[in-house]
């Protein structure tokens, strides 16, 4: 019994202490880590008191379990936190099994399921802060020029190529196994390329072929929904048109929201341009990444980027082009200024 209970107490303590160091410099979260090394500090009384009848408990000698491989391999902060959340909450259970008489294990444990849902949720939120955080050049498709499906991912190569940092894969007329299709392969693109790859509109087609994530108008799924089809971990963005859109979608757990369209637009037809006001307004009020979007060119970019834009998101301009990775390079030359 007292080795059960010694094993555990160790391998909470040791969760804990992961978990303690995540919250405290990978989150720089001044509360969570209070709260875990008070949780820790808790359950180290418990060895305490009992030191000396533990440790001569302990024969990690002739323990049967010292020498079972784990193979697990766990090369990222989200897998290192689930491992060791789980770790955790397992031997507070144990303990609180053997130890019976002691309240505060079965306490602990409670506290440690609120404390997996804060840490997951931040976690979530600055993964894909850090995978936006240099994205800056966005390319939506539109392979209706193209006479071949190869020509068309021969200029989404280029792109990429050149310098384009996130894809989205928008077809408003393919029928779904052809976006499917499409969408392998765009994936593989972008995977080469080091690029995001995002699926416009289609929640379910952003599953079935593994995109980094979806992005939805405002007439479409609720950024709840489409995570709880994706996961937690998916980059979720939404189309904004106007200051209300932009701060709703902030408050429902946007990743990132477009800005516009800023200029009239074929690929919006009937929808009127926002101007360079909204992105003036988008760049002092919105404090996740936002794309301006709608008719930029080559032209018109520095414009707006001077008006407050870091990002931009670009259609015509590199796919309707004879040079998109020409095209892509000139953006990005214009945005590192």
């Amino acid at each position: 019994m007292q080795r059960i209970i010694d094993a555990n107490l160790n391998r909470a303590t040791e969760a804990m202490r992961v978990l303690e160091e995540i919250a405290r410099f990978y989150l720089d979260d001044k509360e969570l880590s209070i709260m875990l090394k008070n949780m820790r500090h808790e359950l180290c009384t418990k060895t305490d008191c009992k030191y000396d009848e533990l440790l001569s408990s302990r024969d990690t000698v002739n323990d049967v379990g010292v020498h079972i491989e784990n193979k697990t391999l766990r090369t990222d902060i989200l897998g290192i936190f689930k491992a060791n959340i789980k770790r955790l909450q397992q031997a507070l259970r144990v303990l609180a099994e053997y130890s019976q008489i002691d309240p505060a294990f079965e306490n602990l444990r409670y506290a440690s399921y609120t404390c997996e849902k804060i840490m997951w949720e931040k976690l979530k939120m600055k993964l894909n802060k850090f995978r936006l955080k240099d994205k800056r050049l966005y390319l939506v498709t539109n392979s209706d020029k193209f006479a071949t499906e190869d020509d068309f991912l021969d200029a989404v190569a280029a792109a990429l190529d050149g310098g384009v940092d996130i894809v989205q894969l928008r077809e408003k007329t393919c029928c779904a196994k052809k976006i499917i299709d499409l969408g392998k392969k765009i994936r593989n693109l972008c995977s080469m390329y080091g690029a995001l790859f995002i699926v416009n509109d289609r929640i379910d087609i952003a599953k079935i072929v593994e995109a980094d994530g979806v992005h939805l108008g405002q007439d479409d799924a609720d950024i709840v929904s489409a995570r709880s089809i994706l996961g937690e971990h998916a980059i979720v963005g939404i189309s904004t048109h106007e200051p209300a859109q932009a701060l709703k979608a902030v408050e429902s757990g946007a990743d990132y929201i477009g800005v516009g369209p800023v200029f009239t637009t074929p690929t919006k037809p009937g929808r009127a341009s926002v101007g360079l006001e909204y992105i003036r307004w988008a760049s002092q009020n919105v404090n996740i990444p936002f794309f301006a979007i709608g008719g930029i060119d080559l032209e018109n970019c520095k414009d707006v980027l001077l008006s407050g834009a870091k990002r931009i998101a670009v259609v015509r301009a590199i796919m309707n082009v004879e040079s998109p990775s020409s095209a892509a390079k000139s953006f990005r030359t214009l945005l590192d200024e």
